[in-house]
């Protein structure tokens, strides 16, 4: 592993996308990186929002619009896209979501820690809060402060890196492509082919669940609601 390939999939929620993309581009990272934000059909406002920010930060700006015509979600597509780039720069590829704001040495963390860890597969940061308490996805983690331990539980993608030993391994062209998201099957995919995947509370980052698709908090807030728009419109296919 060479070099980092970072990623953010987006759709709107932009005062906290400029604040996830901010936080990547200053980052204290002594090893090379690339930068691309995949914008999965946001408004118009919020893409020339996005474009612009680009001109400041020179990162690159994908819009789905210009590869698909397929509606937003289109994770499938990113996640093909970016393991081929991967691949072509023996690059780990790391998955921040717009709805995470790193720290400043998280990326070298990472990337030390997979670069250290011959059996891996994927190598996450813990999510926390506002008060630095752990929080969704990875509440199982409360009772592992500050390590690093390998784990069969699920794993997301908020903040997370896949080594180029496992996109080798397994193509993202084998996914169901009637889901949305991946993140479950392809950490299941990771264990299944020998690898494992290691969770660190040591270097945490902070995550606001769900502020792309503010829906999604029904599930906490008013759950059969929830669940009845989930299956009568399809959306959050896992």
């Amino acid at each position: 592993m060479k070099q980092l390939s970072v990623i953010t999939p987006v759709k709107d929620s932009i005062e906290l996308t400029l604040k996830t993309i901010e936080a990547i581009m200053t980052s204290s990272c002594p090893i090379p990186f690339s930068y691309t934000v995949y914008n999965d059909f946001s408004t118009p406002e919020n893409t020339v929002r996005l474009q612009e920010a680009s001109e400041k930060w020179g990162f690159r700006l994908v819009n789905l619009s210009d590869l698909t015509d397929h509606p937003s979600p289109n994770y499938l597509l990113v996640l093909q896209t970016a393991q081929k780039e991967a691949l072509e720069q023996d690059a780990g590829l790391l998955i921040v979501e717009s709805d995470v704001v790193v720290k400043p040495t998280t990326l070298h963390a990472l990337f030390a820690a997979a670069s250290e860890l011959t059996d891996c597969g994927m190598v996450a940061s813990v999510t926390v809060d506002e008060a630095g308490q752990i929080n969704f996805p990875y509440l199982y983690a409360k009772k592992r402060p500050q390590q690093a331990f390998a784990t069969r539980k699920r794993f997301s993608f908020c903040c997370t890196l896949l080594h180029p030993r496992f996109l080798q391994a397994f193509s993202f062209q084998q996914l169901d492509p009637t889901k949305h998201w991946f993140d479950v099957t392809i950490s299941h995919a990771s264990l299944q082919l020998g690898f494992k995947n290691y969770l660190f509370t040591l270097f945490p980052v902070l995550h606001r669940p769900h502020s792309s698709r503010p829906w999604k908090l029904l599930k906490y807030t008013n759950p059969l609601k929830y669940y009845w728009i989930k299956y009568t419109k399809g959306f959050d296919k896992i």
